[in-house]
């Protein structure tokens, strides 16, 4: 492994390092630049690292990596990633050790999450294949055993009673075991759906369109501190953002988007940051979370720019350390960037 450091600033940009790693083969991208660099009035100052250690061998990704997820609680990381004759599902510690694999019943991963309570240990994985196991969100336990299946297994549809998905893109579990849908990356629905945990719809916004509490390519979606939901509205290059409770529309944020709307949405462990990830771009944002009773304009904090077709489709936030987890559709990876103490001094508190 070769690695270079590099610190230049000017102009108001800060160029924060340079890595080559030897995991890039022929098959991959043969080179990673990464740049951080603030944007805000402050002093300029690197909010993020790029940990090249992690996973501590990376030859375990096999497929095109869609999305991971974060166990906190069992210090965890979860990544599904797409091919044939492969595993789906790998399993790592939040240190970069690999522990296991497995693949029953799962087509085509698009999306992930972990939902562990000190008695269990739960994933769900939203799948967009198109045979058996397709159309549905599935969960299971840490070793792959399916515990329960939403919507109708290998048939599209937009049907309520019985619930049906098409492309569903992601989900977030709360600890109420309230589930929150956004079913459809770019198929028959574009909508956002509240379940209680028995499985029950408890609101819904499913109507495709522009307007206010209406989706085009609804991607991610996750639930801050306040009891706000917040989803990427990918194809209206916005994020807009709902009461939990009653699913109230409380607004949208659209003027950070100009170039590409996002494809990931999470919080940091202190919920003073949203974290976005814009596919096309290979780029993430760290915007500023509004204060309660305001969503105002989006503020963007400090930009990470990635090598082109890195592609960063998903990722997830561990509530311990804050580290960031980027599933890397173009570079068939996962890579983990560690927060800067100086900066969150808060995480792991």
């Amino acid at each position: 492994m070769a690695r270079f450091w590099v610190c230049v600033a000017g102009a108001g940009f800060f160029l924060a390092f340079l890595v080559f790693h030897s995991r890039f083969c022929a098959s991959r991208l043969p080179l990673h630049l990464h740049l951080a660099f603030k944007i805000s009035g402050r002093a300029e100052e690197v909010l993020y690292r790029l940990d090249v250690d992690w996973p501590k061998y990376s030859e375990y990704f096999t497929g095109a990596t869609f999305c991971v997820a974060v166990d906190s609680l069992n210090g965890l990381v979860y990544v599904a990633q797409r091919g044939d004759n492969i595993p789906k599902v790998l399993v790592f510690t939040e240190d970069g050790y690999f522990l296991r694999a497995w693949n029953y019943t799962v087509d085509t991963p698009h999306g992930i999450f972990a939902a562990s309570t000190p008695h269990e240990q739960s994933v769900w994985i939203t799948d967009v294949g198109s045979g058996l196991y397709g159309h549905t969100i599935k969960k299971y336990n840490s070793f792959g055993d399916l515990v329960q299946v939403l919507g109708t297994p290998g048939k599209k549809g937009t049907g309520l009673n019985p619930l049906q998905f098409d492309n569903p893109a992601e989900l977030y579990v709360e600890d109420t075991g309230d589930i929150y849908i956004v079913d459809g990356d770019g198929g028959l629905n574009n909508r956002l759906i509240k379940l209680s945990q028995d499985f029950m719809i408890l609101w819904l916004h499913g109507e495709n369109g522009t307007g206010p509490a209406k989706f085009s390519i609804p991607h991610s979606v996750t639930v801050d501190s306040d009891g706000r939901v917040w989803v990427a509205d990918r194809g209206n290059k916005r994020i807009q953002v709902f009461d939990k409770d009653t699913g109230e529309w409380l607004g949208a944020w659209n003027n950070c988007f100009a170039e590409e709307g996002p494809s990931a949405v999470r919080f940091t462990p202190d919920g003073k940051h949203l974290i976005v990830a814009q596919l096309h771009l290979s780029r993430l944002l760290l915007l500023a979370a509004p204060p309660v009773g305001s969503i105002g304009d989006c503020s963007v904090t400090s930009t990470t720019q990635l090598a082109d077709q890195v592609s960063p489709h998903l990722l997830d936030v561990s509530g311990k350390t804050g580290a960031i987890y980027v599933a890397e559709m173009g570079a068939k990876q996962v890579q983990k960037y560690v927060p800067v103490n100086s900066y969150f001094s808060s995480f792991g508190s």
